[in-house]
């Protein structure tokens, strides 16, 4: 069980904790995070599109998971690929090709003919969203000092759920302003706005200095470290950032031949398991299928609609709550407050829809309706307040500098994958074992996700990039002796 960091002696030094944040990384954070907006606002828009959408392109129950979870399965080797490329082509690159792909993908989707057009555009607007569920945090996380780096990267989390809740909003608004069976094409072309606008904005950022030194490039990474830094730790964080580099150097070209290396397959592991739990608490069958569960237990589409924006409200206020903590406790206190509350939320909506009665004196019970809707409020409050931000934030931080593209993009897929599986089987598991089944099984899959949590999540607040992987490289070594003369340094909330 991971209780304490180990930190090698010679490690142990690091950036001052109070030194202020240059202004202009705040900018960069800003304009990268338009790729998580556009993350949020194409999952979540398709929740209400589903609704208008079915009668066109004559969806089955098969088909309607087809088109929700096609969106996944590209985002799972989106994420893939812009992870093999990212060393290469650098951290800017990747996003301004995603930029353009949402775009593409934003307009196809919005003008599909028929169903098998639709689950094409939706496959593309997958490989932009899992690019850039890959690419950003790490942008960030490289270009962030340590002191920041949490609440920095925690802004992707931010930006994913307030696109959600946007495009919650917009298929409110566009259903009370123009209804009909074309409405969800607008909702769908909403989404080439911040495209565009994150094209525009990468334009005028720079790599991260990581890159810019793994291409020998230092005078670069010391002009971005000069304007991302205080004066005071720009020559301390180069020097961090060479001399690991050099360490790393006699390795040759980076790729999955690193995992026979025993502690990188090890952490990559951990990374995969990190990424996966979020997955598996069912969160995005509540952000993509809410609308549908509602009306299955008595909402009107009006109302179910306007009921969904609430799951977008609190997931943007609970998501400030998390960015809050984050400066405040560790990321693995963090990530157990998030499991350990989401897994009792999935068994209160199952006991509410097992328990309550579907029907009183003939019609919809309302109040199971409403109950089922406190769940979910509930379940989102720990999800979007604790879990999700804590995320993206370990997986960005905890694989070494050379591999972290590749590790990411590996992670990330598994995290699509499994996210595409529920997705494509949650309209034929509601089917089969109803509301309450579907949230049981959950509940019993976040038990096995808990256990995973107390044994395997590291702490890795206040360390730089660098010391985060001289501590893990001695955590989860086999060297017994490496580990035994490692320095324990317990971690201050």
């Amino acid at each position: 069980m991971v209780k304490e960091q180990y930190i090698s002696p010679n490690k142990a030094s690091g950036p001052n904790s109070n030194t202020r944040t240059e202004p202009f990384v705040k900018v960069i954070a800003a304009v990268a995070t338009l790729g998580g907006l556009l993350f949020g606002y194409d999952t979540g828009v398709i929740s209400g599109a589903l609704l208008f959408m079915g009668d066109e392109l004559h969806l089955t129950p098969f088909t309607t998971g087809l088109v929700t979870s096609s969106l996944l399965f590209g985002a799972a080797f989106g994420a893939l690929a812009s992870g093999h490329f990212a060393a290469a082509a650098g951290r800017k690159k990747i996003i301004l090709i995603l930029a353009i792909v949402f775009a593409i993908g934003g307009t196809g989707s919005a003008l599909a003919p028929d169903v098998n057009w639709m689950i094409f555009f939706r496959l593309v607007l997958g490989v932009a969203v899992g690019g850039a569920a890959a690419t950003v945090p790490v942008y960030i996380a490289e270009i962030a000092p340590a002191n920041k780096r949490g609440q920095l990267v925690t802004l992707q989390e931010l930006m994913i759920v307030s696109g959600q809740m946007l495009a919650y909003i917009s298929n409110a608004g566009f259903n009370h302003m123009w209804g009909g069976e074309h409405t969800w094409r607008w909702m769908l072309a909403v989404a080439t706005i911040p495209a565009v606008l994150l094209w525009f904005g990468m334009m005028f950022m720079p790599d991260t200095p990581r890159w810019y030194a793994m291409k020998g490039r230092l005078a670069d990474a010391r002009r971005v470290l000069e304007r991302t830094r205080a004066k005071e730790d720009v020559e301390w964080e180069l020097t961090e950032i060479e001399e690991t580099l050099e360490e790393q150097r006699d390795f040759g070209k980076p790729g999955l031949r690193d995992l026979k290396t025993p502690w990188l397959f090890k952490l990559f592991l951990i990374g995969i398991g990190i990424a996966v739990i979020q997955q598996l608490t069912g969160v995005n069958t509540i952000m993509y299928y809410a609308p549908t569960m509602l009306t299955a237990v008595g909402m009107s589409n009006d109302s179910a609609l306007v009921a969904t924006i609430a799951n977008g409200v609190i997931s943007v206020l609970m998501t400030f709550v998390g960015i809050w903590l984050l400066g405040k406790i560790g990321r693995r206190t963090m990530v157990k407050i998030g499991q350990f509350g989401c897994t009792a939320c999935l068994f209160f909506i199952g006991a509410v829809s097992y328990l309550m009665p579907e029907t009183i004196n003939g019609q919809p019970d309302v109040l199971r309706g409403y109950m089922v809707l406190l769940g979910m409020l509930m379940f989102l409050s720990f999800q979007q307040g604790a879990l999700s931000p804590v995320t993206w934030l370990l997986l960005s931080e905890i694989f070494p500098t050379r591999l972290r593209g590749i590790f990411m993009g590996g992670a990330v897929f598994a995290m699509w994958i499994a996210n595409f599986m529920i997705s494509l089987a949650f309209p034929l598991l509601l089917a089969a074992v109803g509301l309450s089944g579907a949230f049981f099984i959950f509940g019993l899959i976040g038990i096995a996700g808990a256990i995973f949590v107390m044994k395997c999540i590291p702490e890795t607040r206040n360390r730089s990039l660098e010391q985060i992987e001289h501590y893990l490289h001695d955590w989860l070594s086999d060297d017994k002796e490496t580990r035994r003369t490692a320095a324990p340094v317990k971690q201050k909330a």
